[in-house]
């Protein structure tokens, strides 16, 4: 089982997300697809490193065994969802598959812990809350507001919680990198507002999430339990609040 526990938190928001803007059968089939994608990662993770490594090892039967399972998993959802899809979803899948390709090709290397890799593995499975939107009718316009909603959000964030666990071990550490990534996710949501894709509710959660993260960042760093009970809190306030805004007349 993954070891990342925001992980699951980052997995679940891009789907509740998607889903309160267009919900459909499709579109939890494709939120199940996401949960096994991120469980699936792990097994997929041991295969690759030993395979670089030039080894094979029962963990690595074993681990090639359970990820066929999930693949087989995937593929079952996956399909089920193209065949009762209201409308074409699979370009968003398409555009995050080299930002997945990022975060493997660093897997393989024990290298999954940089920033790099983490950023691009949140971004890329956040393409499946306009992969529902799109399932379920939605236009894409809308579709890419989301992601684009997500992607801040993992801009945001990621760098945050990594300053905040590198405070607790080094006081001395610099806060400046936290705070200056904040500016950079309300810029990114205040272009999509322009262009007509994110809806004003999602500018103003995603700019109350910046405001929050440098306030806490502020103050002492809390122990990681903390951390990551924030992040839950606060994607799930900005996953509904642009949702809810999305939506609304």
């Amino acid at each position: 089982m993954p070891r990342e526990h925001g992980g699951w938190g980052l997995t679940a928001e891009p789907v509740v997300l998607g889903l309160i803007v267009r919900p459909s059968g499709a579109g939890v089939l494709l939120g199940l697809a996401a949960i096994v994608a991120f469980v699936a990662r792990t097994p997929l993770r041991v295969v690759l490193v030993d395979r670089h490594r030039d080894r094979r090892r029962d963990r690595t039967v074993l681990a090639g065994r359970i990820l066929a399972a999930e693949l087989g998993t995937i593929l079952v959802l996956g399909t089920g969802a193209l065949v009762s899809a209201s409308a074409p979803f699979l370009w968003p899948v398409v555009a995050a598959v080299p930002l997945a390709g990022v975060e493997l090709w660093f897997d393989q290397r024990s290298r999954s812990r940089r920033l790099v890799p983490e950023l691009a593995g949140t971004v890329a499975i956040g393409a499946v809350a306009p992969a529902i939107a799109l399932a379920g009718g939605a236009p894409a316009r809308v579709a890419a507001g989301l992601w684009l909603v997500v992607a801040a959000r993992a801009v945001a964030s990621v760098p945050f919680v990594r300053v905040q666990l590198q405070r607790a071990r080094h006081p001395e550490a610099t806060a400046l990198p936290a705070v200056a990534v904040q500016g950079i996710a309300v810029i990114a949501v205040v272009a999509g507002w322009a262009a007509g894709a994110v809806p004003v509710a999602a500018v103003v959660a995603v700019a109350a999430l910046a405001v929050a993260q440098v306030a806490l960042v502020r103050r002492p760093p809390p122990r990681a339990a903390l951390v990551g009970a924030q992040q839950v809190v606060l994607g799930l306030a900005v996953v509904l609040t642009a949702g809810l805004g999305a939506i609304a007349p």
